[in-house]
């Protein structure tokens, strides 16, 4: 085998393994989004959680806006919505640059129940970086920001 046949084939060894680790990640992220989804609320569905997910990080937005940035289509959106208010947990008010604008936000109650629910993924996240030192961690979110696109 060729130097070059030899790096491509350890290169690809090592995207393969990549992708894995990518795919564990992602397994272990959404089992713990469904767990904290469950302790958010046990009668909504965990699409609803991550409406509300949405809404605390980022704040207050229009049902379209949200429904883009959560890749869900409008009526799902909008049924969820609804249910999210009903339960208190979603207000609705006037949006002050629109006036025919709705911005949608969290309540107290929503804000509350979404810190208790992802205690317990934090928790678990936490848990796996709690020995590493700074210098560890701070490579690893560089890495991960690079990954994900948000730095050259």
């Amino acid at each position: 085998m060729s130097e070059h046949a030899a790096k491509t084939k350890d290169r690809e060894t090592l995207e393969l393994a990549l992708g894995e680790q990518i795919h564990a990640l992602i397994s272990a992220s959404h089992a713990l989004n469904v767990r904290s989804a469950e302790r958010f609320d046990a009668t909504l569905q965990p699409a609803a959680f991550h409406l509300v997910r949405w809404l605390y990080s980022y704040g207050p937005t229009s049902a379209a806006a949200l429904a883009e940035a959560t890749a869900m289509d409008r009526s799902s959106v909008s049924r969820l919505i609804k249910q999210l208010e009903k339960s208190g947990y979603v207000s609705k008010e006037q949006d002050p640059d629109d006036r025919r604008g709705i911005l949608l936000s969290l309540t107290e109650l929503g804000e509350q129940s979404t810190v208790n629910a992802l205690k317990e993924k934090e928790s678990a996240f936490y848990d796996r970086i709690s020995r590493w030192d700074d210098e560890e961690l701070g490579h690893f979110t560089s890495m991960l920001r690079q990954f994900n696109g948000l730095e050259g």
